[in-house]
């Protein structure tokens, strides 16, 4: 037999081969699905779109509120100034028909009246509230509808005499106008009479004058003693007269008139104001429920509110390391003595232990630089330029400056 013996891989070399084989199958590259990049993305778009709804809720959260705030308050801005108006402005116009009487027991075969012709007037309304308001200027007139009969136009002239009483009964005031017919021509008339005629005829017009008498111009009823009613009355027995009406109009100035003349105008100003005026009372509200006061907080002086404790307790190690440096300088420079002079340095090691820790103790918020008590001015001096290196830009905080911190705002519950 032949001793040729057929090469085997040694094992370090095979095990080798199997590492790197595994290591590059390990490395080759796989195929990459469309799952694994869809679902970064989805997450992406997901997260997006839960944001954009959440702060799209916000938003229109908010701006509901703001709408309905802003709903409430031009409702209550046009409810006051109606009630302003309704309260402020007093009766603009009245007007009543007027009912003549007069006595017929008399016998006449004329045509004149037994009594001259008397109306009486009431000025309440539904018999509670007065139409006249206190202080007022009004002006009053009487309307006479009176036919073109012969009788009136050979009346010529006649007055109409009006008085007012209180409650009570009392005159208040009493006045007399005159008046009469307006003057036309017979050519007149019968021109007048032709061209009308198919109105006159079929009813639609008639032949009638419409007189007006002013009573009162400027008319002011009084506080104490206001006008319900007056009585009318035409002294002419021989007047005829188809129906009157009195008429009270007043007479404003000032802001009246703006209201009266101008209602849309003074609508729109009106409304604005006390919108303007509600909306800042809102805003004040909403301030101080937010922040507990009228301005925002100082956010910088908070800061250093929030910055003096660290910066306090840094001074404290180094002003209690100088004294340690002071005191080890003494304890070089003073000589060496045995005996008592060992319990001396002992005591005074232990007052400047004590002095350190009530200088301490006594190192607060409001006076930091009073830690050292040597009475030495180039000390305090040293030390204040040393907190300056330290702390670059920050000023020592001072006696008002403290007391200013100290106080306890609305802000600091933030």
């Amino acid at each position: 037999m032949s001793d040729y013996k057929t090469p085997q891989p040694s094992p370090g070399l095979g095990t080798s081969a199997t590492v790197i084989g595994s290591r590059a199958r390990s490395v080759s590259p796989k195929p990459v699905t469309m799952g694994a990049l869809a679902s970064p993305v989805f997450h992406w778009v997901h997260d997006v779109a839960a944001v954009t709804f959440h702060k799209a809720r916000r938003t229109l959260f908010q701006a509901a509120i703001l709408f309905c705030v802003l709903v409430l308050l031009l409702w209550v801005s046009i409810f006051l100034y109606g009630s302003f108006y309704y309260s402020y402005m007093p009766t603009v116009s009245f007007s009543t028909p007027v009912h003549f009487y007069y006595s017929s027991e008399c016998d006449s075969s004329e045509s004149a009246l037994c009594s001259f012709p008397t109306a009486n007037i009431s000025f309440m309304k539904n018999e509670k509230d007065q139409v006249m308001a206190i202080g007022q200027p009004y002006r009053m007139s009487l309307e006479l509808e009176m036919p073109e009969s012969p009788v009136n136009e050979h009346l010529g002239m006649f007055m109409v005499k009006m008085t007012c009483f209180t409650k009570g009964g009392k005159m208040v005031s009493s006045v007399g106008r005159s008046t009469m017919l307006h003057y036309r021509s017979s050519l007149l008339k019968n021109m007048g009479t032709l061209l009308f005629s198919p109105l006159l005829l079929s009813g639609m017009a008639e032949q009638k004058q419409l007189i007006e008498v002013e009573l009162m111009s400027d008319y002011k009823t009084n506080a104490y003693e206001p006008t319900v009613g007056a009585v009318i009355e035409i002294q002419s027995r021989r007047v005829q007269i188809y129906s009157s009406h009195l008429r009270i109009h007043a007479f404003f100035t000032g802001i009246r008139y703006l209201l009266y003349n101008f209602p849309v105008t003074s609508a729109v100003i009106g409304v604005a104001t006390n919108f303007a005026f509600l909306s800042v009372i809102v805003l004040f509200s909403y301030l101080q429920f937010i922040w507990g006061g009228i301005w925002p907080p100082e956010q910088v002086r908070v800061k250093v509110m929030m910055g003096d404790n660290s910066r306090i307790e840094q001074r404290k190690q180094e002003v209690k390391k100088r004294m340690e440096r002071e005191s080890s300088m003494k304890e070089l420079n003073s000589p060496k003595v045995v005996g008592p002079v060992h319990e001396d340095s002992n005591q005074n090691d232990t007052e400047e232990e004590k002095t350190l820790s009530s200088n301490e103790d006594g190192l607060g918020f409001e006076v930091p630089d009073s830690a050292v008590e040597d009475g030495s001015h180039d000390m305090n001096v040293t030390e204040e330029q040393e907190s300056a290196d330290v702390f670059p830009g920050c000023p020592l905080p001072q006696e008002s400056e403290s007391t200013l911190r100290q106080r306890a705002g609305p802000w600091m519950s933030l």
